[in-house]
């Protein structure tokens, strides 16, 4: 096994025992069920999120996660996160970059620059932030997997979401550059792009019928995804099973981009 791969138990289960993995955005949602899996699987896991209830979301979870307030497209406020993470858990040895925002749905000619700014800040900037200040840490150590959640906005132009599809698309290709930059020095990159998932943010969507069938003629599995069937990907991602996978954008989507 190579230095710092995380071990694979026998059969189906991975086993990260011992192991640090930190979670943007894993309050709640997909991001939360991505916490919950690693915790799981014996981690200690660091969940970032910008409300105040990200305490108490980690609470819920059981005494393997910890709550951190953050602003990700802050810089202060993630140099801060990175290291109260550092002091009280170690560096981690999985960073999921998956907090991510999309509050408006507007023509691009009717999106004020705020807006925009706001998207590409959570969505693009966060990622990068996270990457560079976790990253630096994992360098020094000599391994780490960064797992940064996409989505099929990155592959698709999605209506009223430009902001949103530029952040993914750039998230992708971020992805790549960092996976050739750093696969030397032991740290792997790669991308997970879910499709549309049964979550709140999604409540509004699958509460209209008329979008709710749109999305499901367009996804061959004919229906929506459970934020659990996004944990299996994360965790070989995370895993020394995925010791060679780098610079890979993989899909989890119902078979959405396939068409």
């Amino acid at each position: 096994m190579t230095q710092g791969a995380v071990p694979v138990a026998q059969g189906a289960a991975f086993d990260f025992t011992g192991r640090v993995v930190v979670v943007t955005g894993g309050g709640r949602g997909l991001g939360r069920a991505i916490a919950e899996g690693f915790a799981h699987a014996g981690a200690k896991v660091a969940i970032a999120g910008r409300g105040a209830g990200i305490e108490q979301a980690a609470a819920e979870m059981g005494p393997a996660v910890r709550g951190y307030a953050c602003d990700v497209a802050n810089e202060e406020a993630y140099t801060n996160f990175v290291c109260r993470v550092a002091d009280e858990l170690g560096v981690p040895d999985v960073l999921v970059n998956n907090a991510g925002v999309n509050p408006w749905y507007k023509r691009p000619e009717d999106t004020p620059l705020a807006q925009w700014q706001e998207i590409i800040g959570v969505n693009l900037t966060g990622v990068f932030l996270g990457c560079k200040l976790f990253g630096t840490q994992m360098l020094a150590r000599g391994s780490g997997s960064i797992i940064n959640i996409s989505s099929v906005a990155a592959r698709s132009g999605l209506p009223r979401t430009a902001a949103y599809c530029a952040a993914k698309g750039g998230l992708e290709a971020l992805t790549r550059s960092l996976a050739v930059d750093w696969a030397e020095k032991g740290v792997r990159v790669n991308s997970v792009g879910p499709g549309y998932f049964e979550t709140d943010l999604t409540s509004g969507l699958r509460s209209n019928d008329s979008l709710s069938s749109m999305v499901l003629a367009h996804t061959p599995m004919r229906r929506f995804g459970r934020p659990q069937e996004l944990v299996g990907i994360c965790l070989y991602l995370g895993s020394g099973a995925a010791s060679y996978v780098t610079g890979q954008s993989m899909m989890v989507d119902g078979g959405w981009t396939a068409q």
